[in-house]
């Protein structure tokens, strides 16, 4: 059988009114294409719904035995309609991000700041992990998207560059030199040879990624003090712990820290900042604007 819910809410109309003329002006239609609907639909059931006279319309038997099925059909069609809209609502009304844990922390919350005060209504929920985690979040849809240094793409991910970040040197702050100042100075790569360097996991593909600059320096794959977080990098070269090189994303981070910061050129090199979604799956109404926000907020 083929009927649809408005020939079954048709039916159910004229059984209520007993009346065509009524019926179909309460479905903005006319009296002839109503009388076609309902042809239709007593052909799909192989019988007469209705027996018309002149002055009035009576259900048959067919049509009693039709009416309490139709009915049911439509009450649940329609509660399930509704359902549905208040899903589809709650997923327009809210917005689940992963991110690595600096930029969580350094990046986001100006953007979480702007939305919350664009769309008061609108739910955010931020997932901070590493890397690995950002991106198996993405692929299971337990977020909308994720953000971070994707190096590589993998299948059934689409990566969208939102912005690059040019590598810098973070160095500790001399006595009496002002904290949090933004980078002025450009250093060649040359100027690392001697330093003392720390940095993030060999594993890490940023860190994989400075390595192969390094190398050219003669400074590639050495034996270093490592560290899982930028922040805690980060806390180490303020220590004095050693210099580091990593993307000029973190500049916010740094300025919390007695640290001065270069960006090393000659050559320059950049890292592309990600936007990662399922391919295929249907993007959120307010992505591209959260994207084009936090792009507006990063560091220059």
């Amino acid at each position: 059988m083929n009927y649809t819910l408005r020939q079954l809410n048709a039916f159910l109309l004229v059984s209520k009114l007993g009346n065509f003329t009524k019926a179909a002006e309460r479905m903005h239609m006319t009296q002839a294409g109503l009388s076609v609907m309902m042809r239709e639909l007593e052909a799909q059931f192989g019988s007469r719904l209705f027996d018309r006279t002149t002055r009035m319309v009576s259900m048959t038997a067919a049509g009693e035995k039709l009416l309490p099925v139709a009915q049911a059909a439509v009450e649940q069609l329609e509660k399930v309609a509704a359902e549905i809209g208040d899903i589809s609502k709650s997923a327009r009304q809210t917005l689940r991000v992963a991110a690595t844990p600096l930029v969580s922390s350094s990046l986001l919350p100006a953007v979480f700041g702007v939305f919350h005060q664009r769309y008061p209504d609108l739910t955010l929920q931020l997932f901070d992990d590493d890397l690995s985690r950002v991106h198996a979040l993405v692929e299971s849809g337990e977020v909308d998207f994720g953000l971070g240094f994707f190096f590589k793409a993998a299948r059934g991910i689409e990566r969208t560059l939102l912005c690059s970040f040019p590598l810098m040197r973070v160095t500790p702050l001399r006595d009496g030199t002002q904290q949090g100042i933004q980078p002025v100075g450009r250093v060649p790569w040359s100027a690392l040879k001697d330093e003392v360097l720390i940095g993030l996991p060999y594993d890490n593909p940023i860190q994989q990624f400075v390595d192969s600059h390094l190398v050219k320096i003669g400074r590639g794959n050495e034996d270093r003090l490592s560290f899982r977080h930028f922040d805690t990098l980060i806390g180490m070269v303020a220590a004095g712990m050693g210099s580091t090189v990593i993307p000029s994303f973190a500049l916010l981070a740094c300025h919390h820290h007695r640290v001065a910061t270069d960006i090393l050129v000659d050559p320059e090199e950049s890292v592309g900042f990600y936007r990662i979604t399922m391919r295929g799956k249907a993007k959120p109404e307010l992505m591209a604007e959260f994207s084009d926000t936090l792009v507006s907020l990063l560091p220059r």
